[in-house]
């Protein structure tokens, strides 16, 4: 682009109800509105811009396009915000961690580095744990031997916390932490580690991902047994609503059902009705739905699949907003918004030919972008292969900001919104997962659930009326009790067969893996290697920790967070943490013990334990 692209532009001006797309621009403009050729640009298009009116076909495609469903109009079709990104681009957010906590500190700093020079200005960091630390064990446990460090970054106490986010300023840098059967232990730590710092928790924004359910469906890092799981989400929603109220206290994830094998109508519904299990729990409990689930957020895949990732986002935004609305009467809008990260598709990289996933991640991500995300995460191009590089980091996080600043993807909202297809596919992506959610709900025990009634309605037009949207006020569980069935797991797993089977049979062409093959043009690329040496320093670091913390205040903080877990009244006033004014926790709420235990210098290991102690360790449902 001609670096006089401003001075062209001076001069020009737009008529004051916005021109058609195409028409030349004739006065100022604000540049984000303006295409290399210099044509302004409305910030969206519907039925009501075409010049004359919309022809008669167009009037009917889809029942939320029109005058009063544009972007940032219920049901949210077309996206949350009237502006879109013109006004704000997505987060653009690297998942990273690795080895020690020192390691992923120097490579967030690198990441906010790569990220100054954005106009976007709103880069966040997103943290990878190691398996020991996603399965709640610290780092010395005879079971984590080989582990530490090696998917994700290690973080045993409250002062691996200091170090992996030291000079971070997380009081203005949003961070996000992927971890789900200790969630609410992390995120106590997380808060320690604050207020140690001095750093308000009214101005910590984050995401903590918290969604168990999804790992009994296809992750398996759970500890629990899923009703304890929820439980514990349910303490986390609750003080985060309370305590906490820029972060998002749970991050309703697809992204893993999809890596698992499920298509993306059953990501959809899956990912959506787990939701809808939180909401109930939090309901049941006694929490107003407008006070927490404007915080609730989500978090989809991208796969190959082009037109189908961006309906599939269209569509959820649908459904949620209804369902918020409709089934569980929620009266803020915000409560109504589906906010969603994206990530690209691991599972669609190839090892072989791994310059070619550069292309696959570069699709995908513009699939999420149409398709109006909040936030991405665009994998590297080496992650078959291992932890990425610098290098391959830096080549992911370059390939959103070419996205952002050089294709105009960001001019208009919804831009494919109208079109035959497009419509067309969003209403049967919507439907079909409101048909999973309809079977999904009948495994619970509704008091007002009317099955003659809603299977005469599964195919009622319009869609609104689906028994999905019905009003609930008792809830039925149906989520813990498709676990405990194992029916998320065969669906998933039937839809991973037949996937496996196209592609063994070439009716899915995979380039360079069952076509265009060609062992002479693999180019070798650098890997990451993490040093055995991570390990035993860690260990070490941990074995001097526990040498010079006081063991009674840390007995005491294990006593009391399992006297919370039964129920009970804690037996110890340790003193070290005093909550500000505001509605009363639920007695059972193990947040203030779990925060207390991370300040008395209780680990990771030790505090998952003491809950195991009551709760007990899960090992497992059906397969199916």
């Amino acid at each position: 682009m001609s670096t006089s692209t401003p001075d062209r532009l001076s001069g020009v001006t737009a008529p004051a109800t916005g021109p058609a797309a195409g028409k030349p621009a004739k006065a100022p403009v604000d540049p984000s509105a303006v295409t290399i050729s210099g044509l302004v640009l409305d910030p969206s298009y519907g039925p009501n811009t075409i010049a004359g009116g919309p022809p008669e076909s167009l009037k009917h495609i889809d029942r939320d396009l029109g005058n009063n469903a544009q972007p940032g109009q219920f049901p949210y079709t077309r996206g949350l915000f009237p502006q879109g990104y013109r006004t704000r681009l997505w987060t653009m957010r690297q998942f990273a961690g690795f080895g020690s906590a020192d390691d992923t500190n120097k490579r967030f700093k690198y990441l906010l580095a790569q990220a100054k020079s954005s106009t976007a200005a709103n880069t966040g960091l997103s943290t990878a744990f190691d398996l020991p630390t996603l399965m709640g064990r610290d780092s010395d446990d005879p079971l984590c031997v080989g582990e530490v460090g090696k998917c994700g970054v290690a973080i045993d106490t409250i002062e691996d916390m200091h170090r992996l986010y030291a000079d971070i300023p997380v009081g203005e840098v949003t961070v996000s932490q992927t971890i789900n059967g200790p969630a609410a232990v992390i995120w106590a730590m997380y808060l320690a580690h604050a207020m140690q710092r001095g750093i308000s928790w009214s101005t910590l924004g984050g995401t903590l991902q918290n969604d168990i359910l999804k790992e009994f469906h296809s992750q398996n890092e759970f500890i629990y047994p899923p009703e304890a799981s929820v439980k514990l989400v349910v303490d986390t929603i609750e003080f985060q609503s309370r305590h906490v109220p820029k972060w998002n206290s749970v991050s309703i994830s697809g992204y893993h059902i999809r890596e698992a094998g499920s298509t993306a109508t059953q990501e959809l519904a899956f990912t959506l009705r787990d939701g809808m299990e939180y909401v109930e729990a939090c309901m049941e409990r006694g929490l107003a739905i407008d006070d927490f689930a404007p915080r609730l957020s989500f978090f989809f895949n991208s796969h190959n699949e082009f037109f189908e990732e961006l309906c599939k986002l269209r569509a959820a935004r649908r459904i949620w907003a209804r369902v918020m609305r409709d089934r569980y009467g929620a009266k803020n809008e915000r409560s109504w918004f589906m906010k969603t990260h994206v990530q690209t598709a691991g599972c669609s990289l190839t090892e072989q030919q791994p310059l070619n996933n550069i292309v696959r991640v570069a699709y995908q991500a513009m699939a999420a972008v149409l398709g109006g995300c909040q936030s991405l995460h665009t994998d590297s191009m080496d992650e078959t292969l291992g932890l990425p590089t610098e290098q391959a980091v830096t080549v992911a996080l370059r390939t959103q900001q070419i996205l952002a600043h050089e294709t105009g993807v960001t001019r208009v909202v919804d831009p494919l919104g109208g079109s035959w297809f497009i419509e067309q596919l969003t209403d049967t992506m919507e439907r079909e997962a409101l048909n999973f959610i309809h079977e999904i709900d009948q495994m619970g025990a509704y008091a007002d659930w009317n099955p003659s009634r809603a299977k005469a309605e599964a195919n009622a037009e319009p869609l609104a009326n689906h028994p999905a949207y019905q009003s609930r006020r008792t809830f039925g569980k149906s989520v813990v009790s498709g676990i405990n069935k194992g029916y998320f797991r065969r669906k998933i797993a039937e839809a991973s067969y037949r996937f496996s089977e196209e592609c063994e049979a070439g009716d899915r062409i995979i380039v360079g893996v069952n076509a265009y093959a060609d062992s002479t043009e693999e180019r070798p690329i650098d890997i990451l290697k993490i040093s055995e040496q991570v390990e035993t320093e860690q260990c070490e670091r941990l074995a001097a920790f526990k040498k010079r913390r006081d063991a009674s205040q840390v007995a005491k903080a294990l006593d009391n967070i399992r006297d919370v877990s039964q129920g009970r009244p804690p037996r110890h006033m340790l003193g070290v943490l005093k909550l500000g004014p505001g509605p009363s926790l639920h007695a059972t709420n193990v947040m203030p013990a779990l925060v207390e235990g991370a300040l008395c210098n209780c680990t990771l290991g030790e505090m998952v334990q003491a809950m195991a102690d009551v709760y007990a360790r899960y090992s497992g449902g059906p397969e199916w």
